[in-house]
């Protein structure tokens, strides 16, 4: 299992997550826009905003982040927890948990980067994004 802040601006992702990766001398930050969906599946007021980054500085988790659009029902600025599980099963299991008592705001369901990805916010008021990596089962 792992876990990993996911950070969501009001439009400045791509500054913000361009600054943090120079701050912190990473050198793989990677920067994948809503433009690089495909148009029928990409929300409304998504253009020139940033879907998904990532970093790592050195071992451990990396920093992650994007920019918040309609529908993504959580507030700019307040973190998302990131959760990849080890399986689509696994994931499936621990998306019915959180949502259980909670809001799903993007059930868990095949992307076109991830074989399950969802997000919702639990009956505590965390936001989640449950996912597994490409290729897995």
């Amino acid at each position: 299992m792992s876990f990993a802040p996911y950070l969501v601006f009001d439009g400045t992702a791509r500054e913000a997550m361009t600054a943090y990766a120079k701050i912190f001398g990473a050198t793989d930050l990677q920067i994948m826009g809503f433009d690089q969906m495909p148009p029928e599946q990409t929300p409304p007021g998504a253009a020139g905003k940033v879907m998904h980054a990532q970093f790592s500085a050195g071992p451990g988790a990396p920093l992650l982040g994007s920019d918040s659009v309609s529908g993504m029902q959580n507030a700019s600025g307040s973190p998302t927890v990131f959760h990849a599980a080890n399986s689509v099963a696994q994931a499936g299991e621990i998306y019915a948990a959180l949502a259980e008592g909670g809001t799903p705001f993007m059930p868990l369901a095949p992307t076109f980067w991830s074989p399950a990805f969802g997000m919702l916010r639990d009956r505590w008021g965390t936001t989640w994004m449950v996912t597994t990596a490409p290729g897995v089962t």
